[in-house]
């Protein structure tokens, strides 16, 4: 446990957008079964907190989650689709120092198309313009990158820049929690092409402030792993994985997971049934942290690279100051 330093709550699998790459929607929660918010006060303070979905602000009762988990939290973080505005600026307004994403899938036509959300776009621009007119700094949007939304990276990252806010990223994934099996990269070829205009753009950094720029550069680091995944690379080109031992999930039934990645659901034990110390110290976990000591799915996700940029710090550095070189003099690279 001494190493665990973050923890997702999957509030609910409610959501009111239909996702491409994510079936949650299709198997919502009941309210009657979500974990009540009393049994968050088990998690131990000082971890890195996401609460997230679904889409977490259809809880009616999300200003309880937070109210128990802010004055625990290192820092809070809200993964949200934007469209409840009102609701998610109103907790900006009593947790100002919350760090907030919006989710986007693209610009808005295409953005629209692949959440499965009329004027989706619009919701979440909104709520980002809101957010800063009320004076919440850690914001930002945030996209799953896949081949049907390559093209639009780039403009996303310049849009971001524009505003002075952050761009988020993951890459599309298959697994128990997204509910989904078939995700695949059609055009891969298309993918590789703007996922490498990407990363030329963050290490290019427009934006205006050093700090702006050097959280550019490090997610330009994270991207290459993701480059490789685009690219069909089936060797190891992620860090060792930190399910369980630097992150945790809680599943909307009040489950302890390892991770989110895997095919099946690995269940340490339940905040209903037992302390926080005794779910992660029990058989039922150390049976879980079997397989995942076993698992062969290249999952590439920013909570193990981030840790693994914190233990190596050298690593990023170098890797960046190399590429910026290259690409300052126009030299050929493949951001290996």
């Amino acid at each position: 446990m001494k190493n665990i330093v973050q923890a997702s709550i999957i509030t609910t699998f409610r959501c009111n957008a239909k996702c491409h790459m994510c079936g949650i929607w299709k198997h919502p929660t009941r309210v009657s079964e979500e974990l009540e918010p009393r049994y968050l006060e088990k998690l131990p303070p000082g971890l890195r907190i996401n609460i997230t979905g679904g889409e977490p602000m259809l809880r009616k009762d999300i200003g309880n989650i937070f109210e128990i988990l802010h004055p625990k939290a290192s820092l809070l973080e809200l993964s949200t689709n934007g469209y409840f505005t009102d609701k998610i600026v109103a907790l900006a307004e009593k947790y100002p120092d919350i760090l907030i994403r919006v989710s986007l899938e693209g610009l808005p036509k295409l953005n629209d198309k692949l959440r499965g959300m009329s004027n989706g776009f619009d919701h979440a621009l909104r709520t980002i313009l809101e957010l800063k007119k009320n004076g919440c700094r850690n914001i930002g949007f945030s996209i799953v990158i896949c081949d049907k939304n390559a093209d639009d990276l780039v403009k996303l990252h310049e849009l971001c820049a524009y505003l002075g806010v952050e761009l988020g990223n993951s890459v599309m994934h298959n697994s128990w929690y997204f509910h989904k099996y078939d995700n695949v990269d059609e055009d891969r070829e298309k993918a590789v092409r703007n996922e490498k205009d990407f990363i030329a753009s963050l290490l290019q950094s427009p934006r205006k402030g050093i700090k702006g720029k050097l959280k550019d550069y490090g997610r330009a680091y994270f991207n290459k792993s993701i480059l490789r995944r685009l690219d069909g690379d089936a060797s190891d080109y992620r860090p060792p994985c930190g399910a369980g031992e630097d992150f945790f999930f809680v599943d909307p039934w009040g489950n302890v997971l390892p991770c989110n990645g895997s095919d099946e659901k690995w269940i340490m034990g339940n905040l209903k049934e037992a302390s926080f110390e005794e779910v992660m110290n029990s058989e039922e976990a150390d049976q879980s942290m079997t397989k995942v000591r076993a698992c062969k799915k290249k999952c590439c996700f920013i909570v193990t690279e981030r840790h693994d940029m914190m233990r190596k710090p050298w690593r990023p550095i170098l890797w960046i100051a190399k590429h910026k070189y290259r690409l300052a003099f126009n030299l050929p690279t493949e951001f290996e």
